[in-house]
Order: C-alpha cells, then sequence, then structure tokens
C-alpha cells in the first residue's frame, strides 16, 4: 500500500509538474520572508535546561530576587598603579553615569564612598594599628607635601627621611627600598619611557598586588531584547567613552568588559564569526559531491533547490515553533542539509539506475518510486522518530532541536518525493548510458560471503573488548568551557575568576531572615571546600570601637598637616632645579664613606636628582606630573580614609543593602570554593558539600553539577524512547524481529564504538556535541534501513550495488555539512561537528560493511 500511495503521488507530481513546482517556491519564499523577519537566537546557555527541573526552578527565583545581577556589563579597569586605576575608574564611572538611557546605574565595585571613608575599619584591629601608626610619624612629610605638590616640595619631604636617618629616627636600610623606587621612576623619566609613581606602594612598603592595580564596575545595563545582541548598545557605548576619556593615554589604562551582558552578546557574535565563508566552502563542496554522484547538472539542480525549499520552509516553521533557536537549535539547518539531502540522494541515484535500464524518464521516475518509495518513508519515519524522542526530556536544547530536526526530516521526505520528480520532469535530464555501482568491490564482496563468521567473531570481540572503556568517558557540563576563550569576555572572565570579587564560582542561597542566613553562613565555613562565606551581617565589622580610637589618633596627628592647601608659592624652575641639586648633595653627604645596598640606593637617586636638574625644563615637568598626580589622589584617599565612622547594619548605605537583601525580607548568603576555579571535579565536590548544608543553593558549581545530572538522564530516557520507538516501526513495517535486530545491532555497534573511540581520543561530551548521538540513531536508522530492504527484496553483492553508492556520497555530503561546523570558531559548535564526524564514520561503517555481512544471504537470493 505504502509502495503504492507513494508511486501515485509520484505520478501526479509528474503530470502537474509546474504547478507543483510553483506552489513550492512560492510557499518556499514566503517561508523564507517569515525565517528572516523573526529569526532570533537565545545565547543563554541556562536556557538549555526546562525550567520545570527543580534545581533550574530555584535558579529562576533567585534571578528574580537579584535580576540585576544577570543584566549587568562587568568593566574591568587596569592601570600601572593604585592611584592611576581610581582616577581612571570614577572617570569612567562619572561620565557613564550620565547616560541614563542604557544603564540603570553605574558602580565600582566595593570601591564607593562608603568603603574610601571605612576601608580601614575592615583591616585587621593590629593591622589597623600599625598602618596608623606609620601614617602618625609621617605627619610632617605629609604636610609639606600637602602644601606644597611640586618638585620642590618632593625634595623638601626626601630632605626629612633623611634629617630622620640623621637624628637616628630611622636607619638607611629602611629608606633603601623607597630610594630604589624613586630611582627606577626617574631612570624611565630621564630615558624618555613611560612612567608610572605609587604613594601607595611607597606606603606599604611593597609592589602593589594584582587586585590593587584593577577596578571592577559594575554596569546595570539597559537591555534590547528584541535585538540579536540586547547588551551592544551599552557595550558600543562603553567602548567609545573609554575612547573618547583616553583612559589609555591618560591613565595608562586597559578596559575590558565581562559579565553576563558582554558574554552572551560575544558568544553569538562568535556562532556568526566565519558562518558565511564556511557556508560557501560548505555549498561549493556538497556540489562537487552531488556532481560526483550524479554527474548531471540538471540532477543536481534539482536536488538543490528541493533542499533549499525544503529548508526555508523548516526553517519557518521551527521558529513558529520555538520562538527563538538556542545554541543547539541553531545547528539544525547543518542537521537539515546533511541529512535531507540523503532523500533526494537516494531518489536520484536510484532514477539514474532506473533510467539505464528504461531509457524513458517518467517510467524511470515512477520505477525508482516503486522502489525506493517504502525505504525512504520508513527511514524518514525512524529518522523523525530519533529526533523527537527527546522532546519529553528536560534537556529543552536537544528537545528544541529534535523538534525542528524531526519535523524538519517530514519535510525533506516530503519534498523528495514530490518537488524533485516534478523538477526533474521540467528539467529533463540526459539518458543513463553506463550502470551505476561500484564493480570493482566485487572481490570485497565476495571475500566477506567466504569469511562471514571470522569477521562477524571478530568484531565483536573487538567491540566487547572496549566496554571497558566506557566506564573512563568524561563529561564536561561546564558552560564556560563552551565559549571561546579568545574573545574578549570570556579571556577576561577566565583571567579573573579566581578573584574573591567578582565571585565568579560562588553559590548563593536565600534565606528568610538575616539570621538564619548567618546561621547556613556559619554552617558553611566548616566545610573543608568552603574558603569564605559572605552575608550582609559581613559589611559590618568587629572590634570597630578600638580600631576607630586608632584612626582618630591618626586623624589628629595628620589634620593640620592633611588639610593644608596648597599654601606655598609654586616654585620656577630655577628652584626647582636648586631644590634638586641640594637634595642630591645631602644624599651624597649621608651615603659618603658607607656601603651596602642602602648606600648604592641613596648615591642611585642623588645621580638621577643631578640629572634631572640638568635635564630641560619639559623632563622636570614630566617629572612633576608622574610624582604629584598620583599623590593628590593618595592624599585624598587618606583624608577619606581618615573619616571613618562606626556603623551598624541599620546604617549601612541602601546600594549595599539592596545587593544582600531583597525588599520583602529575604536574605543573600554566598559561599566561594578552595582550590582550582578551572577543575570541574573541584567545583562538583564543593557543589556537593554545599548542598548538604544548604539544599536550596543556586550557581554555576551547582549548575555543572546538576545539568550533568540532567543531561545523562534525559540521553538515557531519550535513547530508551528513541530505540522503543524505533523498533515498534520497524516492526510495524518488517514483521519480523530477526529484521528488527539485523536493523538494530548494527545501528548499537556503531554507538558503542563512537563513545569507546571518544575515550581513545580524549573527545569530552558536552552541552553541545552531545547530540551526535540523537543524529546517530537518525542517520543510522536510515541508512541500515536502506539495506535491510534491499536485503529482503532479494539483493546480493550490496557492496557493488547503487544503493552503497547513494548511501556513501549522501553520507560525503553529511560529512561536508558536519566539517564547516567543526571549522566554527565557537568551541561548543566545533566540537559538535567533531563528534558528529565521529558518530557519521561509525555509523556509515555500520552500514555498509557491518550490516551486509550480519544479514548474509538474503531468503530469496533467487530474486535479486
Amino acid at each position: 500500500m505504502l509502495q503504492s500511495i507513494i508511486t501515485r503521488g509520484v505520478e501526479s507530481c509528474i503530470r502537474y509538474a509546474w504547478p507543483v513546482v510553483i506552489v513550492a517556491i512560492a510557499a518556499a519564499l514566503a517561508s523564507a520572508v517569515y525565517a528572516v523577519k523573526h529569526f532570533a537566537i537565545n545565547t543563554d546557555i541556562s536556557k538549555l535546561i526546562s525550567p520545570t527541573v527543580p534545581w533550574h526552578q530555584r535558579e529562576s527565583r533567585f534571578e528574580a530576587a537579584f535580576p540585576e545581577r544577570y543584566e549587568t556589563i562587568l568593566i574591568v579597569v587596569q592601570a600601572p598603579t593604585p592611584e592611576l586605576v581610581s582616577q581612571a575608574s570614577q572617570t569612567l564611572v562619572d561620565n557613564l553615569r550620565r547616560r541614563t538611557n542604557l544603564f540603570h546605574s553605574v558602580e565600582v565595585a566595593g570601591g564607593g564612598e562608603f568603603f574610601r571613608k571605612n576601608g580601614l575599619l575592615f583591616l585587621p584591629t593590629d593591622e589597623v594599628e600599625r598602618t596608623t601608626g606609620r601614617l602618625a610619624q609621617g605627619a610632617p612629610l605629609i604636610g609639606t607635601l600637602a602644601s606644597d605638590p611640586s618638585l620642590r616640595g618632593l625634595t623638601q619631604a626626601l630632605s626629612f627621611t633623611l634629617m630622620g636617618v640623621q637624628m637616628g629616627q630611622s636607619s638607611l636600610d629602611q629608606m633603601a627600598g623607597p630610594y630604589t623606587a624613586v630611582a627606577d621612576t626617574l631612570d624611565h623619566i630621564l630615558a624618555g619611557r613611560p612612567a608610572n609613581f605609587s604613594w601607595h606602594a611607597l606606603l606599604n612598603g611593597h609592589p602593589p598586588q594584582p587586585s590593587e592595580l584593577r577596578r571592577f564596575i559594575q554596569a546595570h545595563a539597559i537591555l534590547d531584547y528584541s535585538a540579536l545582541e540586547p547588551g551592544k548598545a551599552a557595550t558600543d557605548a562603553i567602548r567609545q567613552t573609554v575612547s573618547d576619556l583616553k583612559l589609555a593615554s591618560e591613565f595608562g589604562a586597559t578596559v575590558r568588559l565581562t559579565g553576563p551582558v558582554a558574554i552572551a552578546d560575544e558568544e553569538f557574535a562568535t556562532v556568526q564569526e566565519g558562518a558565511l565563508v564556511n557556508t560557501a566552502a560548505t555549498v561549493v563542496i556538497v556540489l562537487t559531491i552531488l556532481w560526483l554522484a550524479l554527474r548531471s547538472a540538471r540532477i543536481i539542480l534539482a536536488v538543490f533547490i528541493t533542499l533549499f525549499v525544503g529548508l526555508a520552509i523548516a526553517s519557518a516553521l521551527g521558529l513558529m515553533m520555538v520562538g527563538a533557536l538556542n545554541l543547539i537549535s541553531v545547528a539544525f539547518a547543518v542537521l537539515f542539509v546533511g541529512l535531507g539531502v540523503d532523500f533526494g540522494l537516494q531518489f536520484s541515484v536510484r532514477y539514474r539506475a532506473e533510467r539505464h535500464e528504461v531509457d524513458d524518464l517518467r517510467q524511470a521516475l515512477l520505477r525508482a518510486a516503486a522502489q525506493v518509495g517504502a525505504p525512504l518513508t520508513l527511514a524518514a519515519a525512524a529518522t523523525a522518530a530519533g529526533f523527537m524522542s527527546f522532546l519529553p526530556t528536560a534537556y529543552r536544547g536537544v528537545s528544541e532541536l529534535g523538534l525542528i530536526a524531526g519535523v524538519g526530516m517530514i519535510i525533506a521526505f516530503v519534498t523528495s518525493v514530490t518537488l524533485l520528480p516534478a523538477l526533474l520532469e521540467i528539467l529533463k535530464p540526459p539518458g543513463e548510458p553506463e550502470p551505476l555501482g561500484y564493480k570493482r568491490l566485487g572481490p570485497v564482496d565476495r571475500f566477506t560471503e567466504r569469511h562471514r563468521m571470522p569477521i562477524l567473531i571478530v568484531t565483536a570481540v573487538v567491540v566487547i573488548s572496549g566496554l571497558p572503556l566506557l566506564s573512563h568517558l568524561q563529561f564536561d557540563f561546564n558552560p564556560i568551557h563552551l565559549r571561546s576563550p579568545n574573545v574578549e569576555s570570556v579571556a577576561t572572565f577566565l583571567e579573573l575568576r579566581g578573584d574573591p570579587a567578582i565571585g565568579a564560582n560562588s553559590v548563593s542561597l536565600l534565606a528568610p531572615s538575616l539570621a538564619e542566613a548567618n546561621d547556613i553562613a556559619k554552617r558553611l565555613r566548616e566545610l573543608p571546600r568552603v574558603s569564605r562565606v559572605t552575608t550582609l551581617s559581613s559589611f559590618v565589622p568587629d572590634d570597630q570601637a578600638r580600631k576607630r580610637s586608632f584612626i582618630q589618633r591618626a586623624a589628629s596627628a595628620l589634620g593640620s598637616a592633611l588639610n593644608a592647601s596648597a599654601t606655598a608659592k609654586p616654585p620656577t624652575d630655577d628652584q626647582n632645579k636648586t631644590a634638586l641639586r641640594n637634595a642630591a648633595d645631602n644624599l651624597n653627604r649621608l651615603a659618603a664613606n658607607k656601603t651596602g645596598n642602602s648606600a648604592d640606593a641613596a648615591r642611585r637617586l642623588a645621580v638621577n636628582l643631578t640629572k634631572l636638574s640638568q635635564a630641560d625644563a619639559a623632563t622636570r615637568e614630566q617629572a612633576k606630573a608622574v610624582f604629584v598626580r598620583p599623590l593628590n589622589v593618595a592624599l585624598a584617599d587618606l583624608r577619606d580614609m581618615l573619616q571613618a565612622q562606626p556603623f551598624t547594619l541599620e546604617s549601612l548605605p541602601p546600594d549595599i543593602v539592596h545587593d544582600w537583601a531583597t525588599p520583602d525580607g529575604r536574605y543573600r548568603a554566598d559561599a566561594l570554593p578552595k582550590g582550582d576555579p578551572n577543575d570541574n571535579d573541584t567545583l562538583r565536590e564543593f557543589a556537593r558539600e554545599v548542598l548538604t548544608v544548604a539544599p536550596e543553593a543556586v550557581g554555576g558549581p551547582i549548575s555543572i553539577l546538576e545539568s550533568g545530572k540532567t543531561i545523562v538522564t534525559a540521553f538515557i530516557q531519550a535513547g530508551v524512547c528513541a530505540l522503543v520507538s524505533i523498533a515498534i516501526l520497524l516492526w510495524i513495517t518488517l514483521r519480523r524481529i530477526g529484521d528488527v535486530l539485523l536493523t538494530l545491532v548494527p545501528l548499537l555497534v556503531a554507538g558503542i564504538v563512537t563513545l569507546e573511540i571518544c575515550v581513545l581520543i580524549g573527545l569530552e561530551l558536552n552541552f553541545a556535541n552531545i547530540i551526535a548521538l540523537p543524529l546517530l540513531l537518525g542517520v543510522g536508522v536510515a541508512f541500515k534501513i536502506y539495506y535491510i530492504m534491499a536485503w529482503r527484496a532479494g539483493q546480493t553483492s550490496l557492496l557493488q550495488s547503487s544503493l552503497t553508492r547513494a548511501v556513501f556520497f549522501s553520507a560525503l555530503t553529511t560529512a561536508t555539512a558536519f566539517g564547516s561546523l567543526w571549522l566554527s570558531s565557537h568551541p561548543g559548535t566545533s566540537s559538535m561537528g567533531k563528534l558528529l564526524a565521529l558518530s557519521l564514520v561509525c555509523t556509515m561503517a555500520a552500514a555498509v560493511l557491518f550490516q551486509p555481512i550480519l544479514m548474509g544471504r538474503p531468503r530469496n537470493a533467487g530474486h535479486a
């Protein structure tokens, strides 16, 4: 009946060829217009999991409580000194805050007025005592610098240090570090190289830590969700502002963007990158393969038109069904080309074989329909069933792909048995003088017939021996590993992910009260894999009264010195030169008759001061800028630091409270892991520990742990569902359990071998490439159905047949399509192409080489 229906359908399409073609092209054009107007892609990897999964629901609730965390562009500002990075950051913040059409808010993380004034209160008490003590001792020096911020004032401050050494208040050894730092800076100035100087580093007595040379600015952007890159306007504005402010030349600052918004936008750009070139190359190669398979420009044109009509219709239907593509379902177009062309090739190759036998176009088309109609229908149904088996699972990324690809396979089949024969009738390709097939493979056919059992035994031994490898199959469900490490946002994130300031690997939870949040935090701190836990209470340091007394003592000692304005009249250049020479003379006298590193440092500084006095006025102006600009910043910071006032939870600034508490009275707690932030096992163990104490926790490490479980479960469910549905479909069609097994066993062998090879070559399964497994079911069962149907019809010498020609070239076109994914600069897409290509090679080998051997001689070989 099925064969009769397909044959009558092809006959009708041939009779009404032009109406069929016109209707098909009109439908394709309308579909293409719809697809272009409604194209959308969601690059948020978290959306690949169904929102009904419990742990994902927890994430959604947390995101709803703190939405600004997920709409943030993290601006990373780095500069050569703490003073420069502070100036650059504040300049950028002040300018971006004026762009109220693009940003809800812009803040320096941990660097607002509250932390500038109260930063000392967050240090340990003994450190506060030491720091404020050093500041109080330096009152005369600070007063001199504040009242005369010039080269003269700097040399006068230097004189105070020399007097301290002479009076025994300090030693020359203690001054070796500061003298060396100043001399190093003068070396750069005198050589005409860029130079920087940090008073903070001088005060601390050691070079600044990397964390002191960067600031994080949190820009809560206004996103345009109707655009493919919702944050593009905001990120473009940031980059333009950085350029306009000349932060690089003015402050030596570099500015990079990361955070959820920047990463998502650059993710889409990476997926696009090279797509046009790869697509063009794929089309050229596919055309070449089709020429080798079909040897007729008219047949190739017909197949190509059929393919792209089907693709346009499938694209429109796909967007209607899912609204927006995701990072996995966006590959459906490649899958459609790779798999959809199979139906057109099977029909066309069979048509060519029949045309060789009967030199009548219509008769050849009808005979081809009668021969391949049933296998094509069964293959399309089984392929669609393989894809759609993922619909009930929680892995939304693949379930949407399964829906689109499953529908696409039906469309590809329908167009191959309607539009394709109509086009062939119109284009009228010439006859086929030569038979199709591979007669040269005859010896291989005969060899496999004679040695059937040994080949099957060896194959079974090899496959079974490799089963233990499957226990070493690696799953990497860390979403950051699917992103390109070469784009700025991801490279910056990977570099800074270990910095507690950005909390890249933190887990969070919401408690109904602050007391409960603190109680959970206490239990989390006791876990061996937790390094730090933060709640709102963490922003109220202890021992404030004692720390405040030390700060007040320093403020009293420094009050007049710090608050003195620049009262001294700016010196002339001659006065600066005299001051520099006098300071050099004093240093030489101090170091006279002394040896050691400290004396050498003093003499070296004296030499540089002398050279500076002999240089031109512009060089001295540059020296003044290098030393005085950061001095003004350091003095301003010092004034703020000494204004610290005791505070409580109730008096914390609203912006801090907003980050850690919801309006309805729930409180957030964050925990950070110990160990390597790039190690998935470390993050998974950390997540397991946290969940024992806080089952409601959410965050990146928990997503890695739970998404892995969700995806593995989804693939087990879908695999069982696909095998059962395909088996039922095969049983309905074949009516023999043995024939069903002859179709499924090679499919299982191909799947096992694919995974074994993954272990051997170190290819890990991830969010994206795991789609190769349902694809293996789809394309694998199609190839195997062609062979089982030919075998049941009594055909022998299958390697020599036109069927093998069709399967071989179909596999080549599919491999080419998948190869375009492999060449992608996007790691997730590239890994998808790798595993797809591997699975294709395995399933083709199982179909072309293993299945004919497994089937043996047909039951009715006499009818071949």
